[in-house]
């Protein structure tokens, strides 16, 4: 049975619900989402002893975000969740630094550049960026890890391919937090869940999705990574909520993965909702999430 504190965090998904009217999308108000995206994050007070430095990741704009206890010889790329045209490093500096705490690691935090003003493949190319960045600083492949949520989980797997396909060293690990996978929208969760699920719809990543997609196939495998092929990946962490509309993009991502025999695990949370990470400061399924990835993160890149 989940914690009393899951109803509260329900409860504070009231922006996203808002953010989930296809309409409002559609009308172009992202300046207004955006704004108010930011506004949420101001609400979090961050530890002071971590450290946070801006950083010109390879063209692209990044914040380093460093735990008292963090190695500097190892690092996290994180790539924030926000449906590809909302998110930054502000709206998610809390569950990255959680993550630093967790992982005793170094988060680079990507400000990739934001759809519809830059859509596919922008996201893709600067996440790239960033990673080729890390390896020219001297950081070993397999030191690193490439993670993120939502959009930013799926995001995360389409770096890792492209850097395979580009013929780069690829990282020690991948984690994924309720990853978007199939832009297309075929999972059987988008219905199945719909009254379950708090934050996300089908109609809102419609909307979403086509802003980011341009002219491109929704099946296009940088941008939906569970039509890629996995073959070769690096251990790959998935966690999900069993509320979320996005529950079935995870569990195939998973199945997939296992079956081009990449190392995988799956965790499904009873009755969690879309990054249900990001309610840490409330809710102890959260902070539990939190620390199994840092504890895989330390054990793939070498505690």
């Amino acid at each position: 049975m989940a914690s009393r504190e899951l109803q509260l965090a329900i409860d504070l998904c009231r922006f996203s619900r808002r953010r989930s009217r296809p309409t409002i999308v559609q009308l172009g108000h992202l300046a207004e989402l955006r704004a108010e995206y930011d506004d949420i994050a101001e609400g979090h007070a961050l530890p002071d002893d971590i450290d946070h430095q801006p950083v010109d990741a390879g063209g692209v704009r990044a914040e380093w975000i460093c735990a008292p206890e963090s190695r500097d010889d190892r690092a996290m790329l994180y790539l924030h969740g926000g449906c590809y045209g909302s998110g930054s490093v502000e709206t998610h500096r809390d569950l990255m630094t959680r993550l630093s705490l967790a992982a005793s690691t170094p988060v680079l935090a990507a400000n990739y550049r934001l759809a519809p003003e830059h859509p596919f493949p922008a996201a893709v190319e600067d996440a790239a960026a960033a990673y080729r960045w890390l390896l020219d600083a001297g950081i070993a492949p397999s030191r690193i890890a490439i993670a993120g949520d939502s959009a930013g989980g799926g995001l995360a797997l389409a770096t890792t391919i492209a850097s395979r396909d580009e013929g780069l060293p690829l990282p020690g690990a991948v984690v994924c937090l309720s990853p978007w996978g199939d832009l297309a929208l075929t999972g059987a969760s988008m219905r199945t869940k719909a009254g379950d699920d708090p934050i996300v719809s089908r109609e809102m990543l419609r909307g979403w999705a086509n802003l980011y997609l341009g002219d491109h196939d929704p099946r296009t495998p940088l941008a939906s990574p569970l039509y890629a092929d996995l073959d070769g990946l690096p251990a790959l962490r998935i966690q999900v909520g069993s509320s979320e509309v996005l529950l079935d993009d995870a569990t195939r991502l998973a199945e997939r993965a296992s079956k081009a025999g990449v190392e995988t695990t799956l965790e499904v949370w009873p009755e969690m909702i879309h990054v249900w990470h990001t309610f840490a400061a409330i809710l102890p399924e959260g902070r539990e999430a939190i620390a199994r990835i840092g504890e895989f993160v330390r054990t793939q890149l070498g505690a």
